[in-house]
């Protein structure tokens, strides 16, 4: 699959429809919390942080990719942030993921360009977050019982 096949949306959530909504919530819950087994509050209320913005990849009508990205101080108090990294089953091995994560660095450093980007990756992906000028910050720890570490890419 090619990238030309995926519909990028970047919203921020007042202009998000109930539908996309719905689709976001049900993707993220479906990859984070069925497929890898974590409970944990998935609904955490930076959704509803006005400068937070969603990219959302269309497959036809289906969300088969998604990020968040947040302004400095929601997640981390000097950092801008990219979350909830999907790329559905269906689209892995595919350049949907790289194009996701293109889209979603360019859109914080637009957004916040005097920034540095700092993200929770999960420790096997440091390679994939690599390509994108983010480097490892800390050592592993767990979250939600799997291995993350905190990469940071720096300022534009």
């Amino acid at each position: 699959m090619s990238s030309q096949t995926i519909d990028w949306q970047v919203l921020p959530f007042e202009k998000l429809t109930t539908a996309q909504l719905y689709q976001l919530l049900q993707l993220r819950v479906a990859v984070f919390v069925v497929e890898q087994t974590c409970y944990y509050q998935e609904i955490d209320g930076k959704d509803l942080v006005p400068q937070t913005h969603h990219v959302l990849g269309y497959k036809g009508e289906e969300l088969v990719a998604y990020t968040r990205v947040l302004a400095p101080g929601v997640s981390y108090d000097n950092y801008a942030s990219i979350g909830r990294v999907i790329v559905d089953k269906s689209c892995r091995g595919t350049n949907v993921g790289y194009d996701l994560m293109s889209r979603s660095v360019e859109l914080a450093q637009l957004m916040w360009p005097n920034a540095a980007i700092k993200i929770s990756a999960q420790e096997p992906l440091e390679k994939f977050y690599n390509q994108f000028g983010f480097v490892k910050a800390s050592d592993m720890y767990l979250e939600d019982d799997i291995p993350h570490i905190a990469m940071i890419a720096t300022a534009s």
